[in-house]
């Protein structure tokens, strides 16, 4: 990283695929951190090209990412850019005004290899509102600090992320044969290469939840799926919040075999599940005066259920360590 006397220079990468609605809006903002020398887009698809390329600025580039893939995608963009300080941006955030210069500066004064920070989740439909209470609350969130919020400090993982680009290159960049939770690897691979992952609470980022209860399915099927695969290249990286949800689906199985066997009681988890879900939106709906809170319940069965269901699919899958090809 530059010297206190030298700026440093900046580089954000952004992988984009299906995201011609939202695409136009994070390169702007991104484009409006004053420290930012260039941002550099991988694009999956025609008409995330065509959304992107509406933004005229000398200092934006596309480059083609063919397999469509997120970490390829940041590889890919990663290989060409020339910053010594990396900006990961999402094509369905938006970086708000100030968030790189915070970032330099916690870098500066913490020696982290990577400062990041919440993820703020901004719903405009009802049942996107609905997902966004159910992603920052502690029943949907267990004690992620990135989705919670917290004390500034080291940690895990955070959300995107600003990276000293030589020690991303150290650890080799993103793991291509992970679909989901790269991130997470990728900053565990950081922190065993002896590198502080800091969270700051004061970076916050906005992110549009998924609309609809599939998408929403699809989302943490994928997640619970690529967290399974994850830990089993690196058991080290556990968290207890990651059997949360495999061990309710276990239960709840057990309940209903329990339930068609003539056992009195076997109900009692489904029933106490529902109740806490359902107190826990009451309790959202009352704190945000937002009449979302009344299908909050119904995200959380569908983020719960779909993680549970692709951490056990992602078990028995066998998948573990692949080769990790480089796009640069």
């Amino acid at each position: 990283m530059a010297t206190p006397s030298e700026p440093a220079r900046v580089s954000v990468i952004i992988p984009a695929r299906a995201a011609s609605d939202h695409v136009e809006r994070a390169i702007r903002s991104c484009l409006a951190q004053p420290e930012v020398d260039e941002v550099v887009v991988a694009v999956a698809d025609e008409p995330t090209r065509r959304a992107a390329e509406r933004v005229h600025d000398p200092r934006l580039m596309l480059v083609e990412n063919p397999a469509g893939s997120t970490p390829v995608g940041l590889n890919l963009a990663l290989g060409k850019t020339t910053g010594d300080v990396v900006v990961r941006c999402d094509a369905h955030a938006v970086l708000p005004p100030g968030y790189v210069t915070r970032a330099l500066a916690t870098l500066t004064a913490t020696g982290a290899v990577n400062v990041g920070g919440r993820q703020a989740p901004r719903g405009v439909s009802l049942f996107e509102r609905a997902v966004a209470m159910a992603m920052t609350s502690p029943i949907g969130a267990g004690d992620a600090r990135y989705r919670l919020g917290g004390p500034p400090g080291p940690v895990d993982t955070v959300y995107l992320g600003v990276f000293r680009r030589d020690a991303l290159e150290a650890v080799g960049g993103f793991d291509e044969t992970l679909e989901r939770n790269q991130d997470y690897e990728l900053n565990f691979r950081l922190r065993q290469d002896g590198g502080v992952v800091w969270f700051d609470p004061e970076l916050a980022v906005e992110y549009r939840p998924r609309g609809s209860i599939p998408r929403l399915w699809h989302q943490y099927y994928q997640y619970g799926f690529w967290k399974s695969v994850v830990l089993r290249r690196h058991p080290g990286s556990l968290r207890w919040r990651q059997l949360a949800a495999p061990a309710l689906l276990v239960g709840l199985a057990g309940s209903v075999v329990g339930w068609l066997a003539g056992f009195r009681y076997a109900a009692a988890l489904p029933v106490t599940y529902a109740a806490g879900t359902i107190m826990a939106a009451g309790i959202d709906g009352l704190r945000r005066r937002d009449p979302a809170a009344i299908v909050e319940p119904a995200a959380l069965w569908t983020m719960h259920l779909g993680w549970g269901f692709g951490f056990i699919a992602g078990l028995l899958s066998g998948r573990s360590r692949g080769p990790r090809p480089r796009s640069r």
